[in-house]
């Protein structure tokens, strides 16, 4: 079957008291895909995943609320919120059912779509996410609240691409964190503070034994914002779920280790058996 081209499609859809900016990328008849990115991300962060999830699927990608193109209401927000975000755009399509795939921020709304819509996602990726909120978790968000409401983005600027990338990669391949700058450089005030009091809400880990899609935990061995052995307990505390650490890795393991990210993803999706079919 040939299905008609939708590369590039963009639309805003209203969302609660929000404007999400949405992208569709892949041909109509496959079925989807729905990606949420990082806090101080955008839409964009997954352009390195876009050339192989559009062999099987038609992808749908949006700005959180606060990131992007995406209106920044006034904050706080909740998980709540960005969930029924999330669903937000799924309905705006009409889409039943999909495979869901997030990363750091975006993973943990993806557990909160996996948790409270179980019959609305097939296939479940977080990647580089944690799953509970333990002091130093919260304090270190309070930090940066502080530094954002006083200092704006560039306040943050350095500690998170030093959180984001190995040294390595930000020395060897300045390119990748020049591109991470301007999304972090870009995002909302308002929405950073926004999301930042989320995260310090986050309680997903003792639900985590009744999360019913398939599952799928990534991490770059290096995230210490979300390290492995964290990652590895919400595995354990999700049946069946399926754990990868990527080696040199840091947070954002899709930008910076695009190869071995889409491998292990792929494998998970089975992406190159449904190509061939």
């Amino acid at each position: 079957m040939t299905g008609i081209m939708t590369t590039g499609i963009t639309d805003i859809v209203a969302s609660g008291d929000a404007e999400l900016a949405l992208r569709v990328d892949g041909a109509e008849h496959l079925p989807w895909i729905v990606l949420s990115n990082s806090l101080a991300a955008d839409l964009t962060m997954w352009d390195d995943q876009i050339p192989f999830l559009t062999q099987s699927y038609r992808v749908l990608r949006y700005d959180t609320r606060g990131h992007g193109r995406s209106s920044a209401p006034a904050g706080p927000y909740s998980f709540d919120v960005l969930v029924a975000d999330f669903i937000g755009v799924m309905d705006h399509f009409e889409i039943r059912q999909a495979d869901v795939l997030g990363l750091s921020l975006g993973g943990m709304t993806a557990l909160g779509v996996g948790l409270a819509h179980p019959e609305r996602v097939n296939r479940l990726i977080c990647a580089d996410a944690r799953a509970d909120a333990p002091p130093p978790f919260v304090a270190g968000w309070d930090q940066r609240i502080a530094a954002v409401a006083a200092g704006g983005m560039g306040a943050v600027l350095t500690g998170t691409l030093e959180r984001w990338f190995t040294a390595e990669t930000r020395q060897s391949r300045p390119e990748v964190a020049d591109r991470a700058a301007r999304m972090v450089l870009a995002t909302s005030p308002t929405g950073y503070i926004g999301c930042a009091k989320a995260l310090k809400g986050l309680d997903y880990l003792r639900h985590l034994p009744r999360l019913e899609p398939e599952a799928l935990y990534i991490v770059g061995a290096e995230d210490a914002g979300a390290p492995a052995e964290a990652m590895r307990a919400m595995a354990a505390a999700t049946p069946g779920a399926q754990f990868e650490i990527l080696p040199r890795v840091a947070h954002i393991a899709n930008m910076e280790d695009v190869a071995g990210f889409n491998a292990r993803v792929a494998e998970f999706l089975d992406i190159s058996r449904q190509a061939a079919e």
